[in-house]
């Protein structure tokens, strides 16, 4: 199962963007979006260590849930109050993130 999957069945609603140009367009047109949750790799020019900074830049109250199986960041190497779920993680786990980072 999925991470949009596993929120979804939460009760949550989960918006998907390909990639980390198609976040912002999502993030620019809509005023409800809480909490994003990506992975550090993901296609195009924009990784989630990015995609995460941009959103902490525009977006302040916005929670970050990164998500990487294979690169480690360090706090430094991340913007402020960032929760980083280790791959492979469980359906526990993205929730307890949510909940968490709310």
């Amino acid at each position: 199962m999925d991470a949009a999957s596993i929120i979804e069945k939460a009760g949550f609603e989960a918006v998907e963007a390909k990639n980390a140009d198609e976040a912002i367009i999502v993030l620019e047109t809509r005023s409800d979006i809480n909490v994003i949750f990506t992975d550090i790799e993901m296609p195009g020019d924009m990784n989630g260590l990015k995609l995460a900074f941009a959103v902490r830049n525009r977006w302040p109250p916005v929670l970050i849930i990164i998500a990487s199986g294979r690169i480690r960041p360090q706090p430094n190497e991340m913007p402020t109050n960032v929760t980083v779920l280790r791959k492979p993680y469980s359906e526990l786990d993205v929730l307890a993130a949510i909940r968490q980072a709310a």
